[in-house]
């Protein structure tokens, strides 16, 4: 029995791994105390792979795509290995790790918390998004040994979490390089992918990775804020339809006079002009009157009391009032969540993480950090 055992552990033995999976990263093939790799033993990496030999807790070697004969005449590091007593029979003690090269793709990302954005037009506001990106192992030998350790296996869940942090890390810095206004988002997601990707590669490189591409699929903005948007887009198309109306008119006029063969031609042309614009002018001072904002009473903000003109302090509970924008100076009216001139956000948020406070709040309830109420 003991001399089968001797001669199974002189077999030449094959080293693969047939890789079936879709999310492992690292692998290592299994040697158990009586298995000996052998000089003269095959070692075959697939498309999509790299081995490396691990000797005495270094990288020894890495071999690319292609099958090896473990020989000490093309394996430099077999020779330090095999020069010893025991001669050219010796089992080389080392472990083999199989990395993946091929693309991880489809991995999600995505704020957990909000990132404040500084905006012309709403003052600092409190954006969100997520998407997908893709990633592959560049440097083998890098990512052993600044990811992996010296686990069996390690699946891409393993690394996603701190790549999900270099990636809105490289978000947040890509919205402040831009200065692009809150209003032009959503038609900026592939200028964002791209500087998001600019702005991360270094810190993938360093972890042997390659960011291979990211994808922005969606960034929000706060309710208060997407209203707000609506009523300015809303403004514009009434005020783009005015002038379309007004120039309808005026042609029907010209037509109509053209058709008219009585001989007051140019008398019916004047009076067709005349009642175009003036009916375009009638209707755009009716939309004017009617989304002319209605001038707000007055009251507190906390017990609803009605307040007297420029008063500070509410005479019933002695709560602080608003007066005037803090950013231009405009006159606020109580309960306004943003400044009618400047569009600076009225809404208290905390300091820290910038979440939004609910009313005499002393701490933030996303961070806890204590609110200043002075």
């Amino acid at each position: 029995m003991g001399l089968f055992g001797k001669v199974k552990r002189q077999l030449m033995k094959v080293i693969e791994w047939k890789d079936d999976s879709k999310n492992t990263l690292v692998y290592r093939f299994p040697l158990t105390d009586r298995d000996e790799i052998m000089n003269s033993s095959s070692l075959v990496v697939r498309p999509g792979q790299v081995a490396l030999f691990i000797h005495k807790g270094e990288i020894a070697d890495v071999f690319g795509p292609g099958t090896y004969t473990l020989a000490t005449e093309n394996i430099p590091f077999l020779t330090k290995i095999l020069s010893l007593p025991t001669g050219f029979n010796s089992r080389i003690k080392a472990e083999v790790y199989y990395v993946s090269t091929k693309q991880f793709v489809g991995q999600r990302w995505g704020t957990q918390n909000p990132v404040i954005m500084r905006d012309a037009d709403f003052g600092n506001i409190r954006i969100r998004a997520y998407g997908t990106y893709s990633f592959k192992v560049e440097d083998a030998r890098k990512f052993m040994e600044e990811v992996f350790g010296s686990n069996e296996v390690f699946y891409v869940d393993d690394v996603n979490t701190q790549l999900k942090s270099l990636i809105v890390q490289g978000m947040s810095d890509a919205v402040a390089e831009s200065k692009i206004s809150a209003l032009d988002l959503a038609a900026s997601y592939k200028e964002f992918s791209a500087q998001i990707q600019k702005c991360t590669q270094k810190e993938f490189k360093a972890l042997g990775l390659k960011m291979t591409g990211i994808v922005v699929e969606n960034i929000s903005v706060p309710e208060a804020v997407e209203k707000a948007m609506d009523e300015r887009t809303k403004l514009g198309v009434m005020e783009d339809k005015m002038g379309t109306f007004t120039q309808y008119q005026a042609a029907q006029a010209l037509r109509d006079a053209a058709q008219n063969e009585s001989g007051g031609n140019l008398a019916g042309l004047g009076v067709g002009l005349g009642a175009g614009v003036s009916m375009g002018q009638t209707f755009a001072g009716a939309l004017a009157t009617e989304n002319k904002p209605r001038e707000k009473q007055n009251t507190c903000t906390k017990c609803g009391a009605k307040l007297r003109a420029g008063a500070k302090f509410c005479p019933e509970c002695g709560e602080k009032q608003f007066l005037s924008c803090p950013k231009c100076g405009a006159a606020l009216s109580s309960g306004d969540k943003f400044c009618p001139e400047c569009g600076q956000s009225m809404i208290a948020t905390c300091s820290k993480c910038g979440t939004e406070l609910r009313k005499n709040a002393k701490f933030c309830p996303e961070c806890g950090e204590k609110v200043n109420n002075g």
